[in-house]
């Protein structure tokens, strides 16, 4: 149960890491969009794993087929079911452990609720499952290019553990030139040597992920409920690893004073609001205020590492437990792509359920 998320636009996820499949069912997709299987795998091709030494070494094409609610090119309206195989599996290098419980990682707690889990990679635990989540994003973004081709989704590595990037050397199309995502040269090149040695050493390091969503109208989301940053906060909390989620200042703005967090407002030439900062992240009150949409959110360090740790076993026994096979030893960069599809699925469900309740156009209009 609860393997769905979304209102209008809805995505089911299914399967496990060592399954011999998973993917997605995506209902409430529109009627008429543009969609073919080479869409969603340019963003699936950014997500897979074993592209380079920082991530994991599980080549996994990540080939992603649609098997229904596409006709001749475009979208029925009817579900779109999603199917990735899973070709690369080593579920041999998970044997020592599947009487022991990994110190950090979701073992205990599946043992805990369930009486049972499935040890090989992780299971259903797994941050395999994300590639369906990824490819729903790519459907959810074809359907955003159709009904609202302005918006623009960006997501980056602002920290690598102990490593920042430096805002005042940002820069957009420095993302896609490292295998970072980071809009930093400079950062690029200190967090290789700095990943480098953590994966030499057997382990592993958080990180931070920002996602921007650009040319979101206002009227986005609503009150208490159905609020746009509630149900974004919550999409990010639920991909594998993520600890803590920010909007806008975030945490942050517990050391602002009312005067410092204020987003002054003027009217633009355009006759549109015109905002001086963003502390808000582009929501106020839940509702999308046609500023940029800010979010933010923290992934733990991989949990399966060479350095010995103490558990216990099912039994209740001491144990140490040395988890070895193919892991990230940053999985925050391949989690990039995924809050990004994230990002995706939230705002087109809510564009969706704005369309639904007031129509397309803005209601209310200012200074007219």
């Amino acid at each position: 149960m609860m393997n769905s998320f979304g209102h209008i636009f809805r995505v089911t996820t299914w399967g496990e890491s060592h399954g011999p499949a998973l993917g997605a069912t995506v209902d409430g997709v529109p009627p008429g969009v543009p969609l073919d299987e080479a869409a969603i795998q340019h963003w699936l091709d950014r997500r897979k794993p074993g592209q380079n030494k920082y991530t994991t070494q599980r080549r996994e094409p990540d080939a992603v087929r649609i098997l229904s609610g596409v006709y001749e090119g475009r979208t029925t309206g009817t579900p779109v079911q999603l199917m990735i195989e899973n070709t690369d599996q080593r579920s041999k290098d998970y044997s020592e452990i599947a009487e022991k419980f990994r110190p950090g990682h979701a073992d205990i707690t599946y043992w805990q609720k369930y009486g049972i889990r499935d040890p090989r990679g992780g299971g259903r635990s797994s941050a395999r499952e994300t590639a369906a989540r990824v490819a729903a994003g790519g459907i959810a973004r074809a359907a955003l290019g159709e009904l609202a081709p302005g918006i623009e989704i960006r997501g980056y590595m602002t920290r690598m553990g102990t490593e920042a990037i430096d805002r005042a050397r940002f820069d957009w199309d420095e993302i896609e030139r490292n295998p970072f995502w980071v809009p930093d040269a400079t950062a690029a090149g200190t967090w290789a040597d700095y990943l480098d040695g953590l994966r030499k050493s057997g382990s592993s390091v958080g990180a931070e992920i920002e996602v921007v969503v650009r040319g979101a109208p206002a009227g986005l989301g609503a009150p208490i409920y159905a609020k746009l940053d509630t149900d974004l906060a919550a999409a990010m909390m639920s991909i594998n690893a993520v600890k803590g989620v920010e909007i806008g200042e975030g945490m942050n703005a517990a050391r602002l004073t009312g005067e410092e967090n204020a987003d002054e407002i003027d009217m633009g030439d355009d006759g549109t609001p015109v905002f001086s900062s963003n502390h808000a992240g582009g929501i106020l009150g839940g509702i999308s205020s046609g500023q940029d949409i800010v979010c933010r959110f923290a992934v733990k360090p991989t949990s399966s590492i060479l350095t010995p740790r103490r558990t216990i076993t099912k039994a209740g026994e001491p144990a140490e437990i040395v988890t070895k096979g193919r892991h990230d030893p940053c999985v925050g960069i391949r989690a990039v792509p995924v809050g990004e599809a994230m990002a995706a699925c939230v705002i087109l469900d809510h564009l969706m359920l704005h369309r639904a309740q007031v129509g397309e156009g803005p209601r209310g209009t200012i200074g007219r």
